[in-house]
């Protein structure tokens, strides 16, 4: 039943996709047709909009070498092709071929959708990494330290789940926990679309028809008035234990219908000007509890920093999409600038608290925290230019002297960290248990980087080596002649 379900469910879809190949292309039967490698390589031009090599013909070789194509494109994308291969498509193994299509419509389709949602959903933990450097504007250290918040980065899978929750969450009783029996009374895809299109639907009515009734309609509406293919049926979802890829497949299509959707003036700027009073709100107050801690102890000082933004990042979640809007300059309106002034202002503000709040840590982790900001400071800086060979060396090789000696203190703060006392003379915390586990937490993130960012300080310093190698040979070149006598002059220097 499940493969017979996928089958069918990723047959549409391909089919769907291939109605843009030109000329079009139809999928008859998933196991024969895709034996050819013609399929493979039409669907993966179609979704990557790219050119890939192929063979003209139907004999075994050129089908083979279709095949090695498909999946050497698939390879170059990073995509984990886990026993998959060429024998097996080409026999038209089953489990092979979903297995093969699922990865494709996963990586292309649902995974690509995600990543639209990632400024709402993907969260990293309240901590210095994190919510002061939110800005708009990112900074060339938050992107030297992507890979670092790699980690925090949720499943497609999980976004694509919160954000059906968030459809449904508007209609009350509807509950979506899943991508398989969540969705067997059919009122999830309905409540979808009420949220989408309000006024195609009535749920109330719903709630009193069957399962089969509930996903019919839903089924109906969505390709008549959403334009959304039919990849399911009703009795491919009514029953235990429906197939998860296939709901995900057919959900994702929803999500992206509501990304295609327009987006009024109007509508922009109620958003514009809802965010604006909000981050208004932020500064007040921000700055009322600057003065309301002013005289109390650094513990209470932090604790309050720590309250304020919790709440700040659970509540600046709806105003991301139109904070981190990609706009340029020139695009954005008056109120869309002044939003984004505001909100560097908001930003720059809760960063000089911070740095003040760090500067005020009783000894000797004030002299810690400014270790770790200046070890991290030296890791989030870009490589110098390399155009410049000789001036590049001095450089990299003034870093690695500077790397090596912050390096030399690692083991000695780190005990002196492990070993703090936290507590005064009347037996009170003097630093919240949050702050030290933050400390440590970027002790273990340094070791864990430590060793790539000494190599790659080194490989620049080589790189400049051997551009200025080369610059040298070639002014040998025109002044010495022989290709012999410059390899001997090299040589000696």
């Amino acid at each position: 039943q499940r493969e017979f379900t996928q089958k069918k469910t990723f047959t549409s879809w391909i089919n769907s996709i291939l109605a843009k190949h030109t000329p079009p292309y139809v999928v008859s039967d998933l196991y024969t047709d895709i034996q050819q490698g013609h399929l493979l390589l039409d669907l993966l031009e179609v979704l990557s909009g790219q050119h890939l090599p192929r063979e003209k013909g139907f004999n075994t070789f050129q089908c083979r070498s279709n095949i090695e194509n498909a999946l050497t494109f698939l390879k170059s994308r990073s995509l984990k092709l886990i026993n998959i291969h060429v024998a097996d498509i080409i026999e038209g193994k089953p489990s092979i071929v979903l297995g093969l299509i699922w990865t494709i419509i996963f990586h292309f389709h649902i995974e690509e959708l995600a990543r639209t949602l990632a400024c709402t959903y993907n969260q990293p933990p309240p901590d210095r990494s994190s919510a002061v450097d939110s800005s708009p504007k990112a900074s060339r250290s938050a992107k030297k330290s992507a890979k670092i918040k790699e980690r925090w980065k949720m499943s497609a899978t999980k976004a694509l789940l919160l954000w059906a929750k968030e459809q449904c969450s508007l209609h009350g009783s509807v509950s979506v926990t899943d991508f398989k029996s969540s969705w067997r009374s059919g009122l999830a895809f309905l409540a979808i679309i009420q949220t989408l299109r309000p006024g195609l639907v009535d749920l109330e009515k719903a709630k009193a028809r069957s399962n089969k009734e509930n996903l019919k309609e839903a089924f109906r509406i969505a390709e008549l008035e959403l334009n959304i293919p039919r990849l399911l049926e009703p009795e491919d979802v009514d029953i235990v234990n429906p197939d998860e890829k296939s709901i995900m497949t057919y959900v994702a299509q929803f999500l992206q219908y509501s990304k295609n959707l327009p987006e009024s003036e109007e509508d922009m700027q109620e958003k514009v000007r809802e965010a604006m009073d909000w981050l208004a709100a932020q500064e007040k107050k921000l700055a009322k509890l600057l003065v309301e801690t002013e005289n109390e102890t650094y513990y209470q000082k932090y604790k309050e920093m720590m309250s304020f933004m919790e709440t700040f990042n659970q509540e600046k979640t709806p105003f991301l999409p139109v904070l981190s809007s990609k706009r340029g300059e020139a695009e954005l309106s008056e109120g869309q600038q002044q939003m984004r002034e505001e909100w560097d202002k908001v930003i720059s503000q809760i960063n000089e608290w911070k740095a003040k709040l760090d500067q005020m840590l009783p000894s000797p982790l004030d002299s810690i925290e400014a270790w770790l900001q200046e070890v991290e400071r030296l890791q989030a800086e870009d490589l110098p230019d390399l155009q410049d060979p000789f001036k590049a060396m001095s450089v990299f090789r003034e870093i690695i002297v500077i790397f090596k000696g912050l390096m030399d203190c690692f083991d000695s703060h780190l005990d002196t960290l492990q070993s703090f006392k936290n507590e005064d003379e009347k037996n009170m915390p003097l630093v919240l248990p949050e702050k030290l586990e933050e400390m440590r937490r970027r002790f273990s993130n340094i070791r864990s980087t430590n060793p790539s960012t000494f190599l790659e300080y080194h490989y620049g310093l080589c790189s400049a080596i051997a551009n200025e190698v080369k610059l040298k040979l070639n002014i040998w070149d025109v002044k010495y002649g022989a290709k012999e006598s410059v390899e001997s002059l090299l040589e000696n220097w």
